[in-house]
């Protein structure tokens, strides 16, 4: 087992990775045989421009025609070059500068690539799936502004690529939403700290990531999620009590996202310049950000308002409805009668109909009734059934003891202290 932590002002993580640990047997020391170093091979990396074809690159790299023509064939086996994306890698392996190619290993994305061998009657091609490792990711710190900032900037995730760092915020997110809302919560000082098992790619990057175990400490009160798959069900995520802190809708329908207009009875309406009621709440956003169903339901509605623009509503159980309006375009393959699953991407923000700029425009009824879907106690999912409670309570000791680990609230205070001693004008 190898770790490494670095801790900071502000912030700490620590990465364990794991691999086998059969013990390897040491020889003894004894004469070894000559040894002869093959002549080391010269890898051309070239990327996919766009508007270049895979042949042109080949032909640019020194090829022939019979040669390419041959390889191309190969390719063609496991993928079609013309879908080849714009920057796909091409590694081009030689023996020597100037001699034709050993092989070629073309980048089809993250996680696959076709490796092409020359043979003695043309090229052999194969798909590869790239290997991953599967390594826990222990992160800790105090929030100055943002939750977003306060992960993004942690220096000890300094391994961790940006794009799996919004990952994490992400899932934060997704977990603690139905207690704290990132966007208006969260306050100077609070802290976060977080396992997360993940699996990861040879180049560093995180093909998934599941979160084990979170706390998050908001103006002083500590909230838990702890990961768990009862026997019957699907797997959530419980308080220490096994209460699911999930519920039956998402607190929004867009991740990270800001309120931009409440609900109210009375609202100056900035297109027809006149007062009137706001019967639901809108969110900024760029244009194109995915729009997810708060609930699981039954699409009723896909089509056109004068008002709303594009406009999706879906029916939910108990006489609950929702409504999603100002999209850009509806995702692909939602038609009337569409179930959709709670989290699923149902459209995309855009500004159609009565709209000043792009932003979502979400509402919740109530048999019949529109209601304000920030204040109303949302239902919650069931908590760990009897059945699994003694395998629950030995995973939540467990993964709680990994969480309790790491620096919490008292470490961070402590700092602050000793920096404010250290530097008085500060």
């Amino acid at each position: 087992m190898l770790s490494a932590a670095v801790p900071l002002a502000g912030a700490l993580a620590v990465v364990f990775v794991s691999w086998n640990r059969d013990r390897v047997r040491v020889p003894e020391a004894a004469a070894l045989d000559d040894l002869y170093a093959n002549i080391p091979e010269v890898v051309d990396v070239r990327s996919l421009s766009a508007g270049v074809t895979f042949g042109q690159l080949l032909e640019d790299a020194g090829m022939g025609g019979n040669d390419r023509n041959n390889l191309l064939l190969a390719f063609r086996e496991q993928a079609n070059p013309r879908r080849m994306r714009s920057g796909a890698e091409v590694r081009i392996v030689r023996r020597r500068w100037g001699e034709d190619p050993l092989r070629i290993e073309v980048a089809l994305d993250r996680d696959r690539l076709v490796r092409l061998e020359r043979a003695r009657s043309g090229w052999t091609s194969s798909l590869v799936e790239l290997v991953t490792t599967t390594d826990t990711v222990f992160v800790a710190g105090e929030i100055r502004s943002s939750l977003w900032t306060a992960i993004l900037d942690n220096g000890g995730l300094g391994g961790v690529p940006l794009t799996d760092r919004r990952q994490m915020v992400g899932q934060l997110d997704r977990v603690f939403q139905w207690q704290i809302d990132f966007s208006r919560q969260i306050r100077d000082g609070d802290t976060y700290r977080f396992v997360l098992e993940r699996e990861k790619r040879p180049d560093g990057s995180m093909r998934t990531g599941r979160l084990l175990a979170a706390e998050l400490v908001n103006a002083g009160r500590p909230y838990y999620a702890i990961r768990f798959e009862p026997r019957e069900e699907p797997q959530s995520w419980f308080d220490l009590e096994g209460q699911s802190v999930r519920r039956a809708f998402l607190m929004k329908p867009i991740e990270l996202s800001r309120i931009s207009s409440g609900f109210t009875n009375s609202r100056f309406h900035p297109i027809l310049r006149r007062w009137r009621a706001h019967r639901g709440v809108d969110y900024a956003a760029n244009s194109g950000t995915p729009v997810q169903a708060t609930g699981s339901g039954v699409v009723v509605r896909r089509g056109w308002g004068e008002a709303y623009g594009r406009v999706i509503d879906i029916r939910h159980p108990n006489g609950f409805l929702t409504r999603y309006a100002h999209l850009s375009g509806w995702a692909r393959g939602l038609a009337v009668g569409s179930r959709v699953t709670q989290g699923q991407v149902i459209g995309y923000v855009g500004m159609t109909g009565l709209a000043t700029g792009p932003h979502l425009h979400y509402e919740m009824h109530v048999g019949g009734r529109p209601i304000d879907p920030i204040a109303i106690d949302l239902p919650a999912e069931a908590p760990v059934p009897a059945a699994d409670m003694e395998r629950w309570e030995r995973v939540r000791d467990q993964r709680l003891r990994l969480l309790l680990g790491l620096p919490g609230p008292e470490t961070f205070r402590e700092r602050r202290t000793e920096a404010r001693v250290a530097d008085p004008d500060g």
